[in-house]
């Protein structure tokens, strides 16, 4: 009889641990299974809702501020307190100024507010490293013109910089892959990129770039800083009236590959007395008149440069005008997040080319939905503001939150690249 009740027993015991371990009240993984456990000092990659931790390299002046401050003292680390404010009469440089924002965020030390990314002193408590150097301004500064020996010092601030980063403890655990690199320009760090082809670089587009270079799996796309002022008291009782252009162009008309299209276009849309195109080149001047013609105009023509985009599309935006982009190999900043098409009208090159077509198109162009673009516009221009002290949601911020997006991809790279016996199959 006591048989019986210990069996009873014995089976009731059994069927309720049975059913926690079904529910998920119970689990026995760390008993019998123990390598299925994470280590104990395992730290949570990234967690939701938490900044990105961020370790910045501390690299000498004449790899970023340097180039900005010549007679500051070489040795003098950068801080928040001595960061040389970005030239307001640096011109088109401006548009390729993504590495010194990013740089300025994280020496930000912040008033309490929530932040995408902030900088810590510990590289091994960081999910990231940023590499602070100014590859973009090193190429505008040392060799634009791209012939030697005016770009010795650019390309020797590669070779010094590598030499940097392998002698690095946590460029060589991951390769490089959890560090990030601007390279805005599409001739920045032309004469080494190669070698760090495994980085999260940021760049505007991929037309530079072999696809086993840079591609949207592990790499960010930036909005250019745009140069035109931000367009602040933009509230008119009739904001569709108040622009009398229907389209506006100016800008330079000559450019390669996709960019040829800029010539053709100037001969398609001359003969309208409602659009304005113009060839111009990038003065005080001139921006000045940009400015007041987008400011001006119900859309705003954004075709291709020497690379599929252009800083142009951004002084559309933070002017309201409707983007008319004409690209056909054009990516787009923040797009898992944002949908250009509340905003901008796309045409493909095919269709920009046939006379009459896209100024037909936009003349029928429904009000009430332009209006509706023009909202979308006001709504979203912060996103492309670079400014210092960086803010919440502005182009900074976004951009640190699309990094902390390919850290997932990074650390798979990572850890199949450490387990590996035999070279990577799908690079064969």
């Amino acid at each position: 009889m006591y048989g019986k009740v210990i069996a009873s027993l014995i089976f009731a015991f059994l069927l309720l641990i049975s059913y926690s371990v079904y529910i998920g009240t119970v689990d026995l993984r760390p008993y019998f299974f123990p390598l299925l456990q994470s280590p104990p000092d395992a730290r949570t990659l990234c967690a939701t809702g938490q900044p990105l931790r961020v370790y910045m390299y501390e690299l000498p002046r004449r790899f970023h501020v340097g180039m900005i401050d010549r007679r500051s003292p070489v040795d003098k680390p950068v801080t928040a307190a001595n960061l040389p404010a970005w030239p307001s009469n640096w011109g088109l440089k401006k548009q390729h100024s993504v590495e010194y924002w990013l740089m300025a965020s994280l020496l930000y030390e912040g008033r309490g507010e929530v932040r995408e990314a902030v900088r810590v002193m510990d590289p091994e408590s960081a999910d990231a490293f940023f590499v602070p150097f100014f590859s973009s301004l090193s190429f505008n500064s040392h060799g634009h013109t791209m012939t030697d020996p005016e770009t010795e010092i650019d390309r020797q601030l590669q070779v010094d910089l590598m030499e940097f980063l392998h002698k690095s403890t946590y460029w060589q655990r991951s390769g490089g892959r959890d560090h990030v690199i601007p390279m805005t320009h599409p001739n920045a760090f032309r004469f080494l990129r190669d070698q760090v082809n495994a980085s999260i670089f940021i760049v505007v587009d991929f037309g530079r770039y072999p696809r086993n270079m840079s591609n949207l799996s592990k790499d960010v796309v930036s909005p250019y800083v745009h140069i035109v002022e931000s367009f602040i008291d933009d509230d008119p009782p009739d904001p569709y009236e108040s622009r009398s252009t229907l389209l506006f162009f100016r800008g330079n008309t000559v450019r390669k590959d996709e960019g040829i299209v800029r010539a053709k276009l100037a001969k398609i849309l001359s003969g309208y007395d409602d659009v304005h195109y113009e060839r111009s080149s990038a003065t005080s001047e001139t921006i000045k008149a940009s400015t007041q013609g987008m400011r001006s105009s119900k859309f705003c023509l954004n075709p291709a440069g020497d690379t599929p985009s252009s800083c142009r599309l951004f002084d559309s935006i933070v002017s309201h005008c409707v983007p008319v982009i004409v690209s056909d190999r054009i990516e787009l900043p923040y797009e898992e997040e944002i949908d250009y098409k509340q905003f901008s009208i796309f045409f493909s090159v095919k269709e920009a080319e046939e006379p009459g077509y896209m100024v037909n198109q936009l003349r029928k162009f429904p009000k009430e939905r332009w209006i509706e673009m023009w909202r979308c516009l006001k709504n979203i221009s912060h996103h492309y503001e670079f400014q210092y002290p960086p803010q919440k949601e502005d182009a900074v911020d976004m951009l640190w939150r699309q990094i902390k997006h390919k850290l997932p991809w990074v650390q798979l790279s990572v850890h199949r690249s450490r387990r590996l016996k035999v070279p990577d199959w799908w690079r064969r």
